[in-house]
């Protein structure tokens, strides 16, 4: 069984750590486009081209599922996508956990990219999902190009001024960009309020990777002994994992990796 994984960047190591915890078993393919990053800031047709290009890479290496391991990508690719490469390949997207967030019942904060911050695409999410809950949408400027570097200082910086946007009164967290999952101990960390309940932070990875494998009539085997091959694309170009993955526990998971064949 194979698995494949698109982003820009490293954004991807979230949904791919939790494919290999619930299948230490499968293959990935990882295509990275370090060509053409940052995507954020792209036309939403720049994103596509650029998204296809990364899909077509992962998709002639034959897995059994694509994950679009980037929000952006899957706000404007994902039917292109779709399109190109079902029902030969599922394709599956990555989407804000704004839904099981607000049945928590709230106060909300969703963190994203500042793009993506009241959107269109944010609003109807909220809108569909998350009626009669109080939902703050926080910008977190410079965080995602802070996570793709690794840069200590420059995530700090950025956690703690989208920290300072967030109402005190939140009890949830959407982590609304897949790079923020990297750094979501340090994310709750700054919001958490002292004698405060403890605060709930709602990623996509997991969901995510379940989705995977329900969409290939997989079930998850975490005990498998064996150990899935790790293959890294580089806009198309087999190679290695970027160093700065390695900073992350979701990268060091995939330390051994395996050249493309």
């Amino acid at each position: 069984m194979k698995i494949a994984l698109m982003d820009s960047g490293i954004g991807l190591l979230a949904a791919t750590a939790a494919v290999r915890r619930l299948r230490p078993d499968v293959d990935l393919v990882l295509s990275l486009d370090p060509d053409g990053m940052p995507w954020g800031p792209r036309t939403p047709e720049d994103v596509t081209a650029r998204a296809v290009a990364v899909a077509e890479a992962a998709a002639a290496h034959r897995p059994d599922a694509l994950i679009i391991g980037c929000n952006t990508a899957t706000v404007h690719a994902l039917p292109t996508l779709r399109a190109r490469l079902e029902p030969g390949i599922p394709v599956i997207g990555t989407v804000p956990a704004i839904k099981p967030a607000a049945a928590g019942g709230g106060p909300v904060a969703i963190w994203a990219t500042p793009a993506t911050t009241g959107s269109p695409y944010q609003r109807a999410l909220i809108d569909d999902f998350a009626g009669g809950v109080t939902v703050c949408e926080v910008p977190c400027w410079g965080l995602a190009e802070a996570v793709e570097r690794a840069d200590e200082a420059a995530i700090d910086a950025a956690v703690a001024a989208a920290a300072a946007l967030t109402p005190d009164e939140v009890t949830t967290v959407v982590l609304g960009c897949t790079h923020y999952e990297l750094v979501a101990e340090r994310i709750r960390a700054a919001v958490q309020g002292a004698g405060r309940p403890p605060l709930v932070l709602h990623g996509s990875a997991g969901a995510v990777a379940a989705q995977a494998l329900r969409r290939i009539g997989s079930r998850p085997d975490p005990g498998a002994s064996a150990l899935g091959e790790v293959t890294v694309l580089l806009s198309g170009r087999a190679g290695a994992l970027p160093a700065p993955a390695l900073a992350y526990a979701e990268g060091r998971l995939l330390q051994e990796t395996s050249p493309a064949r």
